[in-house]
């Protein structure tokens, strides 16, 4: 047996075992009120469990998507405000399931920290189980991580998985999208988490710190305004996916913006002619756009610029699809239509002008 004369213990090492059971102990009741059928909302055993039975299944085919928030946890440390990115974290991944046509049913998430502070982790938490309420998903299980040497005290990383179902046969995109179909834009909340090492650097050429008023938005500090959380899609579009049955397609507008993931849901015969004057990008874009000097073709590969999700949809489904997802409280733009695509030619073509 080593001499214990030393006394060395895992705490003076840098990892507070205790720690770690009083921020398990603070989020069982968040992670309890995210139960669903299907799961039972507890924590505290090696895995999490699902019964795809009780959520209603009978012919499931899973869909799996994981993410992270980017550098925008940056801006939350620095802020020292963290019971938003939570909602990012499930944000990036579920509305990714439900571009699938997907139900998201579960999710789990990592964080990993240099030193736990347990008020700070249940925060995070926090965000993390409004996000799965937002979406309806189970949060089931996670993993915490106190890593003393990978980051510094106060610094931290964020994942998630998340795990959703639709039966057999009702994937998306559907093999109908035809030329003539109509995109559809529904309002982003602001950024979103993409594009945030290009934001922080317009904060430095700007000169202010996360506490001084945004100059976009007086009402709310500049740290405040910019960690506003991505909006969670879900409810919404998978209405309007069973009140209409008239959904082709649907994209995520994240990192690439239009030009690169519209096209990963069309044919290669079909492009989408988007018209800028129709998207009413929010006021944090502009400034992002004048204080950088941002060029419009930038900003439009880089950011959302105030479209996170798209629907394509047949001509003569317009009207009814806007309705069903403004009744869920979606702001729905007509941004253009399916055309033909040359061989070689972009699968996202503009008119018109964005308003920065």
């Amino acid at each position: 047996m080593a001499d214990p004369k030393n006394g060395l213990t895992y705490a003076q090492a840098g990892v507070d075992i205790d720690a770690g059971n009083d921020m398990v102990n603070r989020i069982k009741p968040l992670v309890r009120a995210t139960r669903r059928p299907g799961a039972d909302g507890e924590i505290g055993g090696f895995g999490g469990l699902f019964d795809l039975k009780a959520a209603g299944f009978s012919d499931p085919v899973l869909v799996a998507a994981n993410d992270g928030v980017g550098t925008k946890l940056k801006v939350a440390i620095e802020a020292g405000l963290h019971d938003t990115v939570g909602i990012d974290l499930v944000a990036m991944c579920v509305n990714d399931l439900v571009v699938q046509g997907a139900e998201p049913l579960f999710f789990l998430d990592y964080f990993a920290t240099g030193k736990l502070d347990p008020a700070q982790g249940a925060a995070i938490v926090g965000g993390i189980a409004e996000g799965c309420l937002q979406a309806g998903c189970a949060l089931i299980g996670g993993e915490t991580a106190e890593m003393p040497g990978m980051y510094r005290d106060g610094d931290y990383d964020l994942a998630g998985f998340a795990v959703g179902a639709a039966e057999r046969g009702q994937l998306l995109p559907s093999g109908e999208i035809a030329e003539g179909d109509v995109v559809l834009g529904l309002a982003s909340s602001g950024v979103h988490s993409n594009g945030y090492s290009l934001v922080r650097r317009i904060v430095e050429m700007s000169g202010l710190g996360y506490d001084a008023p945004a100059p976009f938005d007086p009402d709310k500090s500049l740290g405040a305004a910019l960690l506003e959380p991505t909006r969670i899609y879900v409810k919404s579009v998978l209405a309007a996916i069973r009140q209409t049955g008239a959904i082709r397609a649907l994209a995520h507008i994240t990192g690439g913006g239009f030009p690169e993931n519209l096209p990963r849901v069309l044919p290669g015969t079909l492009a989408a002619e988007i018209d800028l004057g129709a998207v009413r990008p929010p006021q944090v874009f502009s400034w992002i756009a004048r204080t950088g000097g941002v060029a419009p073709e930038e900003m439009l590969r880089t950011f959302n610029c105030g479209i996170g999700m798209i629907a394509v949809v047949a001509a003569g489904d317009v009207e009814r699809v806007t309705a069903a997802l403004e009744a869920e409280g979606e702001r729905v733009v007509r941004l253009g239509r399916l055309t033909a695509r040359a061989e070689g030619a972009p699968g996202v073509a503009y008119t018109g002008t964005l308003a920065l």
